[in-house]
């Protein structure tokens, strides 16, 4: 399994911005689809964005379309999350995942994680 750490988590007021990092390691990083899921206190960790292994396709929740933005970079093992336009709802702690897969963005089909990092949106 490859080994995720995440930063770049604070806190933000509304309507502010945050990007998150993910540094791979361990595995050939182009050989994963990359992901990051969140979960806020007291609910399911949920899909939030997912990019391909070679970065050419992008997924996203319906509700950070427009707002969020997934990229990679595989000659440097990152995988990265610009958050704009942040509101309330994004407060959560927020996780990088890998699926050794073409493409994925089915929680169950990631198999590597990180320890996640917080996000707070102040209103």
């Amino acid at each position: 399994q490859v080994r995720l750490v995440e930063s770049g988590g604070g806190l933000v007021q509304a309507g502010g911005s945050l990007s998150l990092s993910c540094a791979a390691s361990g595995r050939t990083f182009s050989n994963y689809a990359m992901g990051w899921f969140r979960q806020a206190p007291g609910k399911e960790r949920e899909f939030v964005a997912a990019i391909s292994w070679g970065g050419s396709s992008t997924f996203y929740k319906d509700s950070v379309k427009g707002r969020f933005t997934i990229s990679r970079d595989n000659a440097k093992n990152m995988v990265y999350l610009q958050m704009n336009s942040l509101e309330p709802e994004d407060t959560a702690v927020y996780y990088c995942a890998a699926a050794e897969s073409p493409l994925a963005y089915v929680l169950e089909h990631f198999r590597s994680w990180g320890q996640g990092t917080q996000v707070t949106v102040s209103s």
